[in-house]
């Protein structure tokens, strides 16, 4: 299935980076969100974004230039016509459904849907669109633009065209996709739980401070500590994807989410993108 039109839902930080990974790769994208300010916001991120490259000699001005032209951003779902939409909204069930079907009666009979959630059945979600056999999961890591990673999820309904098509693009868009049978927290996700949360638990149980253990980690190896980590994805959307984990595995002791990271999220402590999270930034 050729690909020359690429849909975003969601200008958030997933979707505009999302967005901009695929007009890097030189398909036309439209980047679709309900709020206008979100579409403003984002266009100035990108351009950050790519100004960045650009200081550090990996982007011309020309080809930044090109990738900025090649994204409409509208706040129209009528002008959302595609061959592939991915979608990077609210990390609930229910909208993503309506929000697929809407674009369901918009475009042709063989558009893509694919969901970027890093947790959420995509089965369940795919049972309540229409046609669910052109439903995947196109799981990103953030940035998007720079993580390779990008686990491609299939359901028992998902087609192998679909499948080929959603592979193919991802090679297309120079990432290095795994591919996976729908499960809760797919691969990284439910690898990574035991990361975060038992270093949550030494810092609750007093045996640790949190940069001991990012020290430590750093120490071994890994690029970032967990609580870095936890800050640079944001705690809500981490301890969102803790408690979908141990809702689907039924609630095993191990995978219980953490009171301490629970109280950052309600007192709106999420990360580098609140100002404020297991660390203090300078900006949000």
């Amino acid at each position: 299935m050729e690909i020359n039109t690429i849909g975003v839902c969601g200008a958030g930080t997933m979707g505009r980076g999302i967005a901009l990974t695929a007009a890097l790769a030189g398909f036309n994208t439209r980047l679709f969100d309900l709020q206008p300010a979100a579409l403003e916001k984002a266009k100035g991120q990108l351009q950050k974004e790519l100004n960045r490259s650009i200081e550090k000699g990996k982007l011309t001005e020309a080809l930044a230039a090109q990738a900025l032209a090649s994204i409409a951003f509208t706040d129209e779902i009528d002008q959302c016509l595609a061959e592939i939409f991915i979608e990077a909204i609210v990390e609930q069930p229910e909208p993503k459904i309506a929000l697929f079907n809407q674009l369901a009666e918009l475009n042709h009979s063989d558009c893509i849907f694919a969901s970027n959630t890093s947790s959420l059945s995509i089965t369940q979600m795919a049972k309540s669109i229409q046609h669910p056999e052109r439903v995947i999961g196109l799981h990103f890591f953030n940035p998007a633009t720079l993580m390779k990673l990008v686990e491609v999820v299939t359901t028992p309904f998902t087609t192998p065209v679909v499948q080929q098509t959603a592979w193919k693009l991802m090679q297309a868009f120079q990432k290095t996709p795994v591919l996976c049978i729908d499960s809760p927290g797919f691969i990284v996700n439910r690898v990574a739980r035991p990361f975060y949360i038992e270093s949550l638990r030494l810092v609750e149980e007093e045996k640790a401070s949190m940069a001991q253990i990012d020290r430590i980690m750093t120490g071994a190896g890994f690029k970032m500590g967990p609580f870095a980590l936890m800050d640079l994805i944001g705690n809500d959307i981490n301890f969102a994807v803790s408690c979908s984990v141990y809702e689907q595995l039924g609630k095993p002791e191990r995978l219980r989410p953490s009171p301490l990271q629970q109280r950052l999220v309600q007192t709106g402590k999420w990360g580098q993108k609140s100002g404020e999270g297991y660390y203090q930034y300078k900006s949000a």
